[in-house]
């Protein structure tokens, strides 16, 4: 979900059951589905950080505009809507046209995330 798109700026989804999730390494509130990784090659402020095309279970803080490694980003930090902790941001807006791919997507840092494959075992 695109919070560009949305009237409610916090969508609160509890689990989804038997399917590989990215969730909040502090109260494992689910941030997203791992259908929706579009790649682990980006870089967060305290590290790797994992493009995504949607997330929920944000809040999104105020925009602002931010240099990064790849320019100046008008970008949003978000925050767990279980435990209020940072754990990226959002891509409204990019100023280099070969950077517009990442508008309306979420960064998370790697290490504010945990990632369940939903595995089970059977005898």
């Amino acid at each position: 979900m695109s919070h560009a798109d949305s009237a409610s700026p916090t969508r609160v989804v509890l689990m989804y059951a038997g399917r590989p999730t990215f969730s909040c390494s502090n109260c494992t509130a689910v941030f997203a589905l791992q259908d929706e990784l579009i790649s682990k090659s980006f870089s967060g402020r305290d590290g790797r950080g994992y493009l995504m095309h949607s997330a929920m279970n944000l809040r999104l803080g105020t925009k602002e505009d931010r240099p990064l490694l790849t320019g100046v980003h008008t970008v949003a930090d978000v925050f767990c809507v279980g435990c209020g902790d940072r754990v990226g941001w959002y891509y409204h807006k990019a100023s280099d046209h070969s950077q517009k791919y990442k508008e309306g997507k979420y960064l998370l840092e790697r290490e504010r995330i945990v990632k369940d494959n939903a595995w089970t075992l059977h005898d």
